[in-house]
């Protein structure tokens, strides 16, 4: 019983860590041109 008392509030960090990511990604543009990189692979710079 004990060992929830620490892993509960661990997993909640954990949790709260990946949501301050990703807001942080997402509020920095990383998801604004999804489609540029995968168009941009397939021409052929010279």
């Amino acid at each position: 019983m004990t060992n929830l008392l620490i892993l509960i509030p661990i997993a909640l960090g954990l949790g709260a860590l990946g949501l301050c990511a990703f807001l942080w990604a997402y509020r920095s543009g990383q998801f604004e041109d999804l489609d540029g990189d995968a168009i941009r692979i397939l021409q052929d710079d010279e």
